[in-house]
């Protein structure tokens, strides 16, 4: 007389899922069908934009890379959180380090100026740097810091949603752009962060070696203010 065909496959499920917890001890990750829909509410954290204040508690007191080893201070960012103008420079400078804040020194003192120009407050807009513990002697950063710092740097730019980036300087631009174009090629040449507009200019700094290239500065940030006006954005 032949088995019981419910019976059987009560007994076969039985032992594919004796088999199946034997192999997951074994190491076996499974199936694609076993893995776990995400609830809602984890979508809807993974998703979510953090503050700036939430992502300085993340960065805490940063030792991901070598340069907080001779840092005095974290200088995370300085200006509106929701600010329509991002200027992103290289990395601070022995002011910077010591006040915790960008561009204080004699480039900051430089681009303030240059804001004031064009009838901006500090206040109104946002400044950061690529990285955010002084690199020694002033030198450039390395890969492997900036690779560190750029995921905070994307995180500030999603938290402020800036209309206008202005990258200061090469390091900055290619850090940012992710290219190794040369700033001379990029300078003055709308780009684009993701969905953000990208201007790159010559860092303060080397506006102050040579007062003559001022002047491309000032044509790149008309350009600027000219976008800005046109989308009613400051």
């Amino acid at each position: 007389m032949p088995e019981d065909p419910a019976l059987e496959l009560q007994e076969l499920t039985a032992a594919l899922e004796d088999w199946l917890r034997f192999q997951r001890r074994l190491g076996w990750p499974g199936t694609p069908a076993e893995s776990e829909t995400p609830s809602p509410e984890q979508v809807q954290e993974t998703d979510r934009v953090l503050t700036l204040k939430e992502i300085r508690a993340e960065l805490g007191d940063c030792k991901r890379c070598k340069l907080s080893r001779g840092r005095k201070t974290i200088v995370f960012g300085d200006g509106s959180a929701r600010a329509r103008l991002m200027f992103i420079g290289e990395g601070p400078g022995e002011e910077e380090d010591l006040q915790g804040l960008p561009f204080v020194g004699a480039a900051g003192q430089l681009l303030n100026r240059l804001l004031s120009k064009l009838g901006l407050r500090r206040e109104e807009v946002y400044i950061a740097n690529v990285v955010k513990c002084r690199p020694p002697g002033n030198r450039e950063p390395e890969a492997d810091e900036t690779g560190q710092c750029l995921p905070f740097l994307r995180k500030q730019i999603e938290a402020i949603k800036p209309r206008v980036i202005v990258t200061l300087g090469r390091v900055a631009t290619q850090a940012l752009l992710g290219t190794q174009a040369p700033l001379t090629r990029m300078r003055g040449q709308w780009q684009k962060y993701r969905e953000i507009r990208v201007m790159p200019t010559f860092h303060p700094s080397y506006l102050l070696r040579f007062p003559k290239e001022r002047h491309k500065t000032w044509e790149d940030m008309q350009q600027v203010m000219e976008y800005l006006a046109a989308h009613d954005e400051i």
